[in-house]
């Protein structure tokens, strides 16, 4: 792309640093702010930034967060002894969405992965442990995506938590394996969670 300016190409490269935006959208996108109002653009911009700096990660769960608890883990109306163990906070916005699901959650913040390098060291599993050793959690609801890395984690870690007297259960085969949560319609990911299984059952039955 040639440019006219130095200020809207610099802005285009950018905006096409974000994932899955090419120049051709980030020019878009640029000549759209071009046509608002320069108020409207500082507002957009300082809620970017404002974002940025303050934003926090929850100090129970690793949500994100506007102080040390998040909104959820401060509920006192959700079932605090119900924990739901997700790989990153998009699983979090995506099993909210369902309006099914009333307890806790956890962040793991990944899945074990060896051929990306990520290890269990890499994870919030340490943090978990001691949660459900400090907490009185009554049952683990993993709800990893559908795939070998997701049920190495799941594995990895119900064999950690072997020695607490706590109900593991992961979601159930509503999500097709190597399917993400993220992108579950609402219903199939809701009748998942309200028809969990036995986390033993599951990694016994190789699926």
């Amino acid at each position: 792309m040639i440019f006219s300016s130095s200020l809207l190409e610099n802005a285009v490269n950018e905006f096409a640093r974000l994932p899955g935006i090419g120049k051709k959208t980030a020019l878009r996108l640029v000549l759209h702010l071009i046509k608002q109002e320069v108020t409207e653009v500082t507002q957009f911009t300082g809620a970017i930034a404002r974002m940025r700096e303050e934003i926090m990660f929850c100090n129970r769960c690793h949500n994100i967060s506007d102080a040390g608890l998040c909104d959820i883990c401060s509920n006192h109306s959700r079932k605090q002894e119900m924990l739901c163990v997700v790989e990153n906070i998009r699983d979090v916005i995506a099993i909210e969405s369902t309006q099914q699901f009333n307890g806790v959650y956890h962040v793991l913040g990944g899945i074990i992965s060896p051929l990306d390098g990520i290890g269990p060291e890499q994870l919030t599993i340490d943090s978990l442990v001691q949660r459900i050793a400090d907490e009185n959690t009554t049952e683990i609801i993993f709800a990893l995506n559908a795939n070998i890395q997701g049920d190495t984690t799941i594995y990895y870690i119900s064999k950690k938590l072997k020695s607490f007297p706590v109900k593991i259960t992961t979601i159930a085969r509503g999500i097709a394996f190597g399917g993400e949560l993220e992108y579950a319609d609402e219903m199939t990911l809701a009748k998942s969670i309200l028809n969990r299984i036995a986390v033993e059952n599951y990694i016994v039955s190789g699926n």
